[in-house]
């Protein structure tokens, strides 16, 4: 059963990090300025002459942390999967 939960895991994570990063169905449907997503945002601090890299790298780190903690909620059952893939 722990194969299992590790599948699961990876799944989640993946279908998380599938939806969180969603770009261009987002952008061909939402045309309200308060209803965008992250990586919408962040695509719209990068134009322009000038790039605050800053406030970007700020911006994109912010936009990482939701998948970060979901990883290291779900680490034991990735762990256990690779040791379960050993033996």
């Amino acid at each position: 059963m722990p194969v299992m939960r590790s599948t699961y895991a990876a799944a989640a994570v993946i279908t998380f990090m599938n939806s969180w990063n969603a770009y261009l169905w987002p952008r061909v449907v939402l045309n309200k300025s308060n209803a965008q997503t992250m990586p919408i945002i962040i695509a719209n601090l990068a134009n322009g002459y000038s790039i605050d890299y800053g406030l970007l790298m700020m911006a994109v780190l912010f936009c990482s942390l939701p998948t970060i903690i979901i990883f290291f909620i779900l680490q034991k059952q990735f762990a256990e999967g690779i040791t379960g893939a050993v033996k």
